[in-house]
């Protein structure tokens, strides 16, 4: 588990993200921890939460392997 304090992360979000995409990061403001930073990854396994469509359209073009049936009559 890492901590920084709320000030590191104010100077340096970056390196926040970064050390996030291995395990979440308290973030601790007057040396109580206020916050927690995690990857979408992460939260997901947490929440249970699958990619949305609006997650699928984000998606970089040619990035997705599906194939979409026709829509079928009503």
């Amino acid at each position: 588990m890492k901590v920084i304090t709320s000030r590191e992360f104010n100077q340096d979000v970056s390196a926040a993200k970064r050390l996030a995409r291995g395990e979440p990061v308290f973030v601790t403001d007057r040396g109580r921890p206020t916050h927690v930073l995690m990857s979408i990854d992460q939260f997901r396994a947490l929440s249970g939460q699958r990619e949305s469509i609006v997650d699928l359209l984000a998606l970089p073009a040619g990035s997705l392997d599906a194939e979409l049936a026709p829509p079928g009559r009503w």
